[in-house]
């Protein structure tokens, strides 16, 4: 079974895999080409480098599509009422409030609140209610929130 991914992760790959395969692999296209008209190729740092980035870029395009294949896109469902994927999750700890949104492990981004549902902190937020406690425990402590709000 694949990862789950929310409706603007699965955006976001569908987008960046568009852009690889047309205007960047245009470029690296572009750029092998004048590289060739250079003349010897054994010596031309910018044919390398243009070659290096086409096969960088051809990784990333396999990688992608191998994600839009493997994923379910899971659907966020307001009427539920608990913590699921794509919730942003209100809480506080310690005297402090602090929002988390749930996504896919691939969409995580810790310095933007995006937790990954299989993090230790997502799976414990996963199914919880507004007014609940909730404890997560780390590999180095255990902390407890309260949930105030989920959108």
């Amino acid at each position: 079974m694949g990862k789950f991914i929310t409706e603007d992760g699965f955006k976001k790959i569908k987008n960046e895999l568009e852009k690889r395969k047309t205007v960047i692999r245009q470029g690296i296209a572009s750029a092998i080409k004048e590289a060739k008209e250079q003349g010897d190729l054994s010596e031309n740092a910018e044919y390398s480098e243009a070659k290096r980035q086409q096969a960088e870029n051809e990784a990333r395009i396999s990688e992608l599509e191998y994600l839009i294949k493997e994923s379910k896109v899971v659907k966020y469902d307001k009427s539920v009422g608990v913590a699921q994927m794509g919730s942003t999750v209100k809480v506080k700890f310690n005297g402090s409030e602090m929002k988390f949104q749930i996504v896919g492990s691939n969409e995580s981004d810790p310095e933007k609140m995006k937790i990954s549902n299989e993090s230790p902190m997502g799976k414990a937020f996963l199914g919880r209610k507004k007014g609940e406690e909730v404890e997560v425990i780390t590999p180095s402590m255990k902390i407890k929130y309260e949930i105030l709000e989920i959108k």
